[in-house]
């Protein structure tokens, strides 16, 4: 079996003609392979190879088709192999910014049902300048898509993949190397079903991204050869999507994974509240993310498929296919502007369709982040602008934290209101990134925080 996604659609694939984007979704996808571009050179240089009894030689069969039996732990490694990075350059201490692996562990999904999840680890070169041992930083995609190719582990080998039918670029690799040029290994995962070729991606599901973050953390601690160490403070990071997954990590991790040594958790335009940004996306230039959504809540809850299909016609079940095989950039260039009305029999929105049922409202009330409470420092950043992942209840998400105690630290990114959803939304990934990598190093180096919650419960 290939890498391709091999997954359960939620409904049977027909052959999709795509339409053009718009400027707008041009636009996006220029300031994302900007974001990226630095990265985008031939690999000059492989990883090496992980050791231990979990190693799988490179090219030994499909690295991302799950095993029939998974191991018990949670976290524990089920392979690993050398991956090379899109771009790596010699050093003196070894291949710049460092070594990568690719990686295969455990999980537990929403359902409580064992998952495989892959990802990559990355061990720097750069000496780790702060006190105590070599830090790590669990990175949380944003977006990616739903076909397995546009897996963040693969968008590190290559940054901007076109082909077959598919546009993938890896924005997220900017962070990544970022991190890796302070002396601070990272962790990226895939995320429960994109890569693994077993299942469709759960886009947006809250269990989902919050286990498969930590595991990550977790299955990185276990690699044996690196330089990590039991006591190795941990850091949380991601935007978007990825905020999401971090912040729902975040407030999982004092339940789920007690001995990570977390140190804090960058919480970047997080859909918190999932009623207020299917609204935000529906008609945007990422409306292909209410597809993504849809078809991830069916794959967790396959109670929910007469409901899908009851609602939606032709055209409708026929973007779920098409999407559940795309990327960002196919998403982008082939539903800029769609209107989830138009993929109903009833010729209602999604968003008025949770109002009318109430399966499909308990489930997105279910997806709520700011229920628990975190025990490390978090901070929670997010775009004034921002209207497509909702600035006011990403705002309220860091309120709901602060009532229940935790340490939070609010920053409003005010910015230039650019009048469009997805570019007011992409904007801050980048113009607070310097700032958020500062304050994740600041906290693995054990500099205290200065959370605000005054001020943030204080404010409407």
């Amino acid at each position: 079996m290939n890498s391709e996604h091999t997954n359960r659609p939620v409904a049977e694939a027909r052959p999709v003609r795509r339409r053009a984007g718009g400027t707008t979704g041009r636009l996006l996808l220029a300031a994302a392979v900007v974001a990226s571009a630095g990265l985008a050179l031939p690999a000059t240089s492989a990883a090496a190879d992980a050791k231990g009894a979990a190693a799988q030689p490179a090219g030994s069969g499909s690295f991302y088709d799950p095993p029939a039996g998974l191991p018990a732990p949670d976290g524990e490694l089920i392979r690993t192999e050398p991956m090379r990075l899109g771009l790596s350059l010699p050093g003196l201490n070894g291949p710049l910014p460092g070594k990568a692996t690719r990686l295969m562990y455990k999980s537990t999904d929403s359902t409580g049902a064992p998952v495989a999840v892959t990802g990559a680890y990355i061990e720097p070169s750069a000496r780790w300048s702060g006190d105590g041992p070599r830090p790590l930083v669990a990175l949380a995609p944003g977006t990616m898509g739903q076909g397995d190719r546009c897996a963040a582990s693969k968008a590190l080998e290559s940054p901007l993949a076109v082909g077959d039918g598919a546009v993938s670029v890896g924005y997220e690799n900017l962070a990544i190397y970022r991190f890796l040029q302070r002396g601070v290994a990272v962790v990226v995962t895939d995320y429960v079903g994109l890569g693994t070729t077993d299942r469709v991606h759960t886009y947006v599901n809250r269990v989902d991204g919050g286990h498969a973050l930590l595991d990550a953390a977790r299955a990185a601690r276990a690699l044996p050869g690196t330089s990590l160490v039991p006591t190795s403070p941990t850091a949380l990071y991601g935007y978007s999507q990825g905020g999401g997954a971090s912040g729902s990590a975040a407030e999982l991790q004092p339940g789920y994974a007690p001995e990570l040594n977390l140190a804090g958790a960058y919480v970047g335009a997080p859909p918190a509240d999932l009623v207020e940004v299917l609204e935000g996306v529906d008609g945007s230039a990422l409306a292909a993310a209410l597809g993504w959504s849809i078809n991830g809540f069916v794959e967790s809850a396959p109670e929910l498929k007469p409901i899908v299909d009851s609602y939606t016609n032709d055209k409708g079940k026929q973007a779920l296919a098409d999407m559940s095989t795309g990327c960002v950039g196919n998403g982008i260039f082939g539903y800029a502007g769609a209107r989830s009305s138009d993929w109903t029999t009833t010729g209602q929105s999604l968003p008025e369709i949770v109002e009318d049922e109430p399966v499909l409202r308990r489930v997105l009330d279910a997806q709520r982040i700011g229920r628990l409470t975190p025990d490390a420092p978090v901070r929670v950043a997010t775009g004034v602008h921002d209207g497509l992942v909702p600035h006011a209840q990403a705002r309220r998400l860091a309120a709901d934290w602060c009532v229940r105690g935790a340490d939070v630290t609010y920053v409003p990114i005010k910015g230039i209101d650019l009048k469009e959803k997805l570019v007011n939304h992409f904007t801050p990934l980048l113009s607070d990134q310097t700032n958020a990598i500062s304050w994740v190093t600041d906290r693995l180096a054990g500099k205290p925080d200065a959370p605000d919650c005054a001020t943030v419960v204080k404010k409407p």
